[in-house]
C-alpha cells in the first residue's frame, strides 16, 4: 500500500500516503473547483465565510440558532457531494459508500482543511463534501433487523436525524454517574421504559428527529454496565427542548433538554440495554483521529498564510520574515505539524489493520496523543498567527479568530485533553 515503516517502541519512523488516496484528494479538489465554489459565491453566499460569518450565520433573535438560509446552504452543498459520491465516501459500499479507510480519512480531513474556511468543509457544523457520518454505522453494528428497516434508509437520505444525549448538566467526562433514570413499564401489553432526567449539549436537537438517550436503569453510581442508550423521539410527550447554550463561536445547536416520564417501547432500545455506553463509545477512535487530522489541516493554514505574510509585510523597511522573533514562533509550530503528521497517518493506518477491540486496547493512547497534540497545536497557530499579521488577524477580516474560536471547543469535547492525558498515562504507567 506504499507505506514503509520501521518501529521504535511502536512508534513509526517513516510514512507515504498510498496514492490512490492522494488522486482522489485530486478528484475532490476539482469536485470543489467546479461545483461547489461556485455555489460559495453566488447570491451573496459568501458572506456566510467573510467578516460577516458569525452575524450571516446567527438568527440573533431567535436564541442564537443557525439561520434557515444558512443550514439550506450546508443542506445544497452535501446534496451535491453526494449525488457526485462523495458524501459518504467513508461508508461500506452497502450504504453508498467507498469503503474509505482511517487513513484515507485522516488525510482527506487534513486536506480539506488545510484550504481554510469554505463551503467544501465547515467544522463549526461538522459538515463537509466528504461526511463524518457514524449513525449509520452505529445502527449496522447494534440496530436489530427491525430498527435497520425502519432508521437506515431516511438517516442515509438525511430525512431523519438523530441527535446525542449522553452528557448532563453535572456530569460531563463522569457519564458513569449520570442521574437520567429509565425503569421498566408496560403500556397497553407492550414493554417498554419511562425515562426520567435531564441531558446537556444535545448538539443539533433544533432538527434531530431521535435522541440518543443515555439512561441508568440498574447498576451503581460509575458503573459501566446498568446504562440503556435509547431512541427518544424529540415529538415524544414529556420531552422538552430548553435554553440553548451561546458559546465562544456562535450560532448555537447547543440545547439543554428534559425528559419527564418520557415512555419508549423496549424496540426503542439501540444495543445490549445493560451496555449502552458500547454505543456511545463505538467510534470514538475514528472520531479522534479524524478530529485530530482536521486541526492538524486547520494549523498548516495559519502557519503557511503567515509565513506568506510574513514575507509580504515590510515594516521599518524589511520583511517580517527577516525577524527571528518572527521566524522562530513558526518554526516550532511547523516542526511540530511535521512531527503530527506523522504520527496521525501511521495510527490511522495502524486502526485500519486490527479489529475495533484491538485499537481499544493497543492504539487509545496514541489516537489520544494524536488528539491533544493537534487541538492544542491548532490553537497556538492561530493565536500566532493573529499575531503575525497584527491588526488585521485580530480582525474578522482574516479567518484566524474563527478557526481559533472552533477549535478551542476541541479541547474540551470528544473527550477533554486531560482525559486524552488520563488515557495516555494509563497506557504508559500500566495502570490500564
Amino acid at each position: 500500500n506504499g507505506a514503509h515503516r520501521s518501529h521504535h517502541r511502536g512508534i513509526p519512523m517513516s510514512f507515504k500516503i498510498p496514492r490512490e488516496i492522494e488522486d482522489y484528494l485530486r478528484e475532490l479538489d476539482a469536485f470543489i473547483e467546479t461545483e461547489i465554489k461556485p455555489l460559495e459565491e453566488q447570491d451573496d453566499n459568501i458572506r456566510f465565510f467573510d467578516h460577516r460569518r458569525e452575524h450571516a450565520r446567527t438568527d440573533w433573535d431567535s436564541g442564537g440558532l443557525p439561520r434557515p438560509e444558512w443550514e439550506e446552504l450546508l443542506n445544497e452543498m452535501k446534496r451535491r457531494a453526494d449525488a457526485a459520491g462523495h458524501y459518504r465516501y467513508a461508508l461500506p459500499k452497502e450504504f453508498g459508500g467507498s469503503n474509505g479507510s482511517n487513513l484515507a480519512m485522516a488525510r482527506i480531513r487534513e486536506h480539506l482543511a488545510h484550504k481554510g474556511l469554505g463551503l467544501h468543509n465547515d467544522l463549526q457544523n461538522e459538515s463537509s463534501v466528504v461526511g463524518n457520518l457514524m449513525t449509520p454505522l452505529q445502527l449496522r453494528d447494534f440496530g436489530t433487523d427491525e430498527q435497520k428497516a425502519r432508521y437506515m434508509n431516511p438517516l442515509l437520505e438525511r430525512k431523519m436525524g438523530w441527535a446525542f444525549g449522553l452528557t448532563e448538566e453535572a456530569h460531563g467526562s463522569d457519564a458513569t454517574w449520570m442521574e437520567t433514570r429509565a425503569v421498566p413499564e408496560s403500556r397497553d401489553g407492550v414493554d417498554g421504559w419511562l425515562i426520567n432526567g435531564e441531558k446537556m449539549w444535545t448538539t443539533g436537537l433544533h432538527l434531530a428527529t431521535h435522541v440518543l438517550v443515555f439512561a441508568r436503569h440498574s447498576g451503581r453510581d460509575g458503573d459501566a454496565r446498568g446504562i440503556g442508550c435509547f431512541i427518544v423521539p424529540t415529538d415524544a410527550p414529556g420531552f422538552e427542548v430548553g435554553e440553548y447554550l451561546w458559546t465562544l463561536n456562535m450560532p448555537t445547536d447547543h440545547p439543554k433538554c428534559t425528559l419527564s416520564n418520557v415512555w419508549v417501547p423496549a424496540s426503542e432500545v439501540l444495543g445490549d440495554v445493560d451496555n449502552g455506553l458500547a454505543c456511545a463509545m463505538h467510534f470514538v477512535h475514528e472520531s479522534r483521529i479524524r478530529q485530530a487530522a482536521s486541526s492538524l489541516g486547520a494549523a498548516q493554514y495559519c502557519i503557511d498564510e503567515s509565513v506568506a505574510y510574513a514575507k509580504q509585510r515590510k515594516p521599518f523597511g524589511k520583511a517580517l520574515a527577516t525577524n527571528q522573533g518572527v521566524q522562530f514562533p513558526l518554526v516550532e509550530l511547523h516542526t511540530e505539524a511535521a512531527m503530527l503528521r506523522l504520527l496521525i497517518y501511521a495510527t490511522a493506518q495502524e486502526m485500519d489493520e486490527m479489529p475495533k477491540v484491538e485499537v481499544a486496547k493497543k492504539l487509545t493512547d496514541r489516537v489520544s496523543m494524536c488528539n491533544y497534540r493537534a487541538n492544542r497545536l491548532v490553537c497556538n497557530a492561530a493565536d500566532t498567527a493573529m499575531q503575525v499579521h497584527g491588526g488585521i488577524g485580530y480582525s474578522r477580516h482574516k479567518p484566524f479568530e474563527h478557526i481559533y474560536r472552533h477549535h478551542r471547543r476541541y479541547r474540551i469535547t470528544e473527550g477533554a485533553e486531560e482525559i486524552q492525558l488520563r488515557k495516555i498515562a494509563g497506557k504508559l504507567f500500566g495502570f490500564f
